[in-house]
This record gives structure tokens, sequence and C-alpha cells, in this order.
């Protein structure tokens, strides 16, 4: 999830907004968030095009149900939106847990902080991936029985939705960690995709069990005994786009270099059928007839039509989204943030995860 460093984006002019006020004064949500209405603290600094992509996108996310709250520099331009000021921005070129530390008033920690104090229902920033795992552990805190958060992120698959995780929060992982994200996974897939009962996968270089290294072996093997998770066998990064699995787990290692690979392989060929299409005659008229479902294609393969990952495994209910994101990207990453608000993912997982506590280690 690329970013690049936010600070020299901040605007000097003066802006409009419903309200300014610093992070202690922000009222508590119970009110609001009784009546239905998801109140998201939104990263107004995180991002490559921050801020006038994360506000745009911002805008187009609020409506019935949903309230967009940014956390930007005074005079941030922000739509009419409520604006929560937040002086400091976390640069990419940081250090995560340091810079998390040493900037409290930051946009992106301020974000997570509101979620903490219940002043918001969720966080969703596009800025450093290292920087709000560091703040959703520091801020937020691991739900109890959670070793590890893990990002998960929802694949367009020829299936259906299919969910990936770890996307990235750790590099290195345990066999045990792993089980775990399966678990948080398959609670994902029942309460948000609407699958009944998940079928889980390893991902690894074949479907062979004995196929792997050492982490997948044994991830495979505690997989394989527990026998409520529906766990498959593994599943090959080829077939995640076939819909391998409703649940694949791996390491963030592997789960982010499939996922950018994927990515970048999606973007790379639709481009390039758009230029075929455009380089003759026959290609231009064949393409008017073929736009219709081209389009459609380009939209359920398209990262922005989901717009971020969760971050699962704590207290707080937070959303990565890419660095690279698009006005519509950030939109449906609000959205999908306040899906998660609900659908009351945080206390489903809450409820269901202590009962592996006994497999999980820090």
């Amino acid at each position: 999830m690329r970013n690049t460093d936010s600070e020299s984006r901040v605007p000097s002019g003066a802006g409009r907004r419903r309200s300014r006020r610093s992070h202690e004064q922000l009222g508590p949500v119970g009110a609001g968030a009784g009546q239905g209405r998801a109140r998201i603290a939104v990263d107004a600094m995180g991002g490559d095009g921050a801020p006038d992509e994360v506000v745009a996108g911002a805008l187009l996310a609020a409506g019935k149900g949903l309230t967009p709250i940014l956390f930007g520099p005074a005079g941030l331009e922000t739509g009419g939106l409520e604006l929560v000021e937040a002086p400091d921005v976390i640069g990419m070129r940081e250090k995560p847990s340091e810079a998390v530390r040493a900037k409290p008033d930051s946009s992106l920690v301020a974000a997570c902080r509101a979620v903490a104090a219940g002043h918001a229902d969720a966080v969703v920033s596009a800025g450093s991936t290292g920087a709000m795992l560091a703040a959703g552990l520091i801020h937020l805190r691991r739900l109890e029985g959670v070793a590890r958060p893990a990002i998960a992120v929802v694949i367009p698959t020829a299936r259906g939705p299919s969910l990936l995780l770890d996307a990235g929060a750790n590099a290195d992982a345990r066999p045990e960690h792993l089980l775990q994200f399966a678990a948080m996974g398959s609670i994902f897939a029942r309460e948000l995709l609407a699958v009944a009962s998940p079928e889980v996968r390893l991902l690894s270089i074949g479907e062979e069990p004995e196929k792997g290294n050492q982490l997948t072996l044994e991830a495979h093997a505690l997989l394989a005994n527990a026998a409520d998770l529906g766990f498959a066998g593994n599943a090959e990064s080829g077939d995640l786009l076939a819909g391998a699995a409703d649940v694949v787990v791996c390491d963030g290692f592997t789960g982010n270099v499939a996922l950018k690979l994927l990515e970048g392989t999606i973007s790379t060929l639709l481009d390039a059928l758009r230029l075929e299409i455009a380089s003759t005659p026959s290609g231009r008229l064949g393409g008017l007839l073929i736009r219709p479902a081209a389009q459609r294609l380009r939209d359920r393969l398209d990262p922005d039509t989901y717009g971020g990952a969760y971050l699962l495994g704590l207290r707080g209910l937070s959303v990565i989204a890419h660095g690279n994101s698009s006005r519509a990207a950030i939109g449906n990453a609000i959205r999908l943030a306040a899906r998660g608000v609900e659908r009351d993912v945080v206390a489903r997982l809450a409820a269901s995860m202590p009962e592996r506590r006994s497999a999980t280690t820090v």
C-alpha cells in the first residue's frame, strides 16, 4: 500500500466546515450510533492525493446512515464536513512506531484515538500502513485472545468475493497465527460476505499438503485439525482470481506480494486491452459494442471497488486504504468501514475469538 510524504500538502487557505473542534472537544457518538448513523473518522492527510482526494471521497460517501469526520489541519477545505483539528502529519519515511508515539496529534493517530475514545465508530486512512498498525495496537489494542491483527482484503473472483489475509500486517508469522487468521477470516466471511459455511484454504506453492516451507507445512497440520474451520487444503496463487476459497490465509509477506501482483496484473491487462481496442478503426467499432461488458469487468476487478482492507483483531474497527487511492476508492473505503460498523464486526470477533486462546501465542 503505497504512499508518499504528506507534510508538504497542508493547505493554507481557510476552509468551509460544519464545526472545528479539538480532539478532546469532540462529543460522544452514542446517540448518533444508536440511531444507525455510523461516524467514520477519516485521516484527511493520508495518501498520495491527500487532502483533496480524501476530502472528495468523504463527500462522495457522506449520506444517509454515514457521517465522515475529517481529521486534519486548521483551514482544511472540507465541503461542509466536520473537521477535527490535527496539525501533524506522519510521513512515509518515518518509522511507524516512533512517529505514532512522537506525533499524538497527527491526523492518523488522532483519528484512531477518536475510535478508542468512542467518539467515532471506525477509522479510515490511506496513510502509512505501518503507522496504522502501530496506532491500532497502541490506542485501539488487540481483542482478547488475538495474538496478531491481520489485514483482510476482499478479492473479486469468478465465484464472488474472496477474503485474503494476512495481506501485510505481519511479514513474519507463526503457524498458530495463521490458524487464528483463518478463524477471524471465517467470522468475517459469514458476517460480511454472507457465506454460511466458509471454505478456508492455505496459500502455498502446491495443492498437496506436503508442499510448502516450514511455516505452511506446520500451519497446514494445525488447520487440518481444526474441524470447525472448514479447511479444504492448500491453494495456489494462480487460482486466487478463479475463487480458490472463501478465505485464503498466509503470512503478511506472502499475502502482500500476492495482492500487489494481482492488482498490477489486472491494471496492466485492462490498460493493454483499452489501448489495443483504440489502435484500429475496426477495434474502435468493436469497442463500442463491448463497452458495457468491458465496463462491468473493470468495475468488478478494479481495486477501487472495495476501497480498502480491514485490520482485523483490534478492539476498534480500522480500514486501511491504498496510498494511491482515488476519491472513488476513498469513498468506498469509508462505506466499507460503515458496513463493518453496521454488521458489528468487532463485537462478533470478540465473542468468537476467546474459543481459540489456547492456540495463540504472542
